[in-house]
């Protein structure tokens, strides 16, 4: 092994074979084993966390498909880049007769028109495209490249198989610095990596070079947390983490469940969450979840939101608990959140129906020569201030929209309903 290359890159795959995970792509019968048996390669989208192969599979697929393999980062190219490498591509397609493999690591971060500046070459031939990301291809890549490849999701290595890699990387180091290292636990390694494989090796790398050339043998979860400082929470409050986080977060309110709730908000916390953005989904979620099942949710947190804006971090986090678990415990009723939906369904369906005469404004004489207001019933001008009249237009007189939900609030509030209204709702 060269000594001057990361061990990360050394240990890197060179065959399916070795690739630690993803056998639904990679075994016997895997998409990309079958791709490359039958040398059928089409352009593809690796979609998955960090760490889990993706740079790894589309170099194998071009050594084992024998294309001439081009590599561009998003983060650092431009459409000039792109196009300079399709013109190589072109060229090189001439001479070897198999279209060269271009593989776009962060794909995500391309723009529309550095997205569009690959389509024509992907439509020609010209190119096999392979896009890494870490973000949802559906949001990030733009539909007609999309519905030109192939979406492969990797998935996140499970902890057995960060296990086995750490050993493997314990024993490349060994047998490459001539030292004879244990680990006594991984768990802290496994902890720090949050999944990714190139972070645990680089992780293993780091401590182990922190104790080459003493007689400390026996690498204690002590040794790795006290080397890398802390173990950092797998959080990116700019990606699919924020969406999934956030959305575990809402679910568990929705499903009464405080525990889950305050686990979720301090994986948020801790991966620097904007508490602003906690409290805005909060507010939301208190009127769309609970709504008239406890309508004091809805001002427990509005207060929280105006709270959280005038005090910040850290004390900001006992807000925050104290009104997920409020929410989390509160009976819940989505009623009003349908019957909206319902409404606005049926206003597209039906277009501008004309107002109901009576209920129309009349401030001109004009209009009240057109009977504009005409008969409109004072509510207030009748006992128990009200009276049953049309409001709907006509062609929707009696329409529901509004059912109560089952509990002790809203069944008052049918009752009433009941009352009033009879029969017609």
């Amino acid at each position: 092994m060269n000594t001057n290359t990361p061990l990360a890159e050394q240990l890197r795959p060179k065959t399916l074979e070795q690739v630690l995970g993803q056998t639904h792509l990679t075994g016997p019968t895997g998409p990309i084993r079958r791709m490359l048996e039958t040398d059928t390669l089409n352009s593809l989208i690796f979609w998955g966390p960090p760490g889990t192969g993706k740079t790894t599979l589309a170099e194998i697929i071009a050594q084992q498909s024998n294309r001439t393999f081009f590599k561009l980062s998003a983060v650092s190219s431009g459409v000039k880049d792109v196009r300079e490498i399709i013109e190589q591509a072109k060229k090189q397609n001439l001479f070897s007769g198999k279209s060269p493999l271009v593989f776009i690591d962060e794909i995500h971060r391309f723009n529309k028109s550095q997205q569009d500046s690959l389509l024509h070459a992907v439509e020609k031939g010209w190119i096999v495209l392979i896009g890494a990301t870490t973000e949802n291809p559906s949001f990030e890549v733009v539909p007609a490249l999309l519905s030109r490849s192939q979406v492969y999701v990797l998935q996140a290595l499970t902890f057995e198989q960060l296990e086995t890699l750490s050993q493997i990387a314990l024993e490349a180091y060994n047998d490459l610095n001539q030292t004879a290292f244990i680990l006594e636990d991984r768990q802290a390694f496994i902890q720090y990596s949050g999944g990714d494989a190139r972070k645990l090796i680089n992780s293993v790398e780091l401590v182990l070079n922190q104790f080459i050339g003493t007689k400390h043998q026996a690498i204690s979860n002590e040794d790795v947390t006290s080397t890398l400082q802390q173990t950092m929470a797998l959080y990116d409050k700019n990606g699919e983490q924020h969406y999934d986080i956030i959305s575990a977060f809402i679910k568990s309110i929705r499903g009464s469940d405080p525990n889950a709730a305050v686990y979720w908000l301090a994986r948020m916390l801790e991966g620097g969450e904007d508490i602003k953005f906690i409290a805005r989904r909060l507010l939301i979620l208190a009127s769309e979840d609970i709504g008239l099942a406890n309508p004091q949710a809805l001002t427990m947190a509005n207060n929280c939101f105006q709270a959280v804006n005038v005090i910040g971090n850290p004390e900001s986090r006992i807000l925050l608990s104290q009104t997920a678990v409020y929410l989390a415990v509160s009976p819940k009723s989505n009623s009003t959140y349908k019957a909206i939906g319902e409404a606005l369904a049926l206003v597209k369906k039906t277009g501008n129906l004309p107002v109901p005469l009576h209920l129309r404004n009349a401030p001109t004489k004009l209009m009240k020569d057109l009977d504009y207001g005409k008969n409109y019933q004072y509510a207030h001008s009748h006992t128990g201030n009200f009276v049953d009249v049309e409001f709907l237009p006509e062609e929707l007189a009696g329409t529901k929209f509004y059912e109560p939900g089952n509990n002790p609030t809203e069944q008052k509030i049918k009752e009433e309903q009941s009352k009033k209204w009879k029969d017609k709702y």
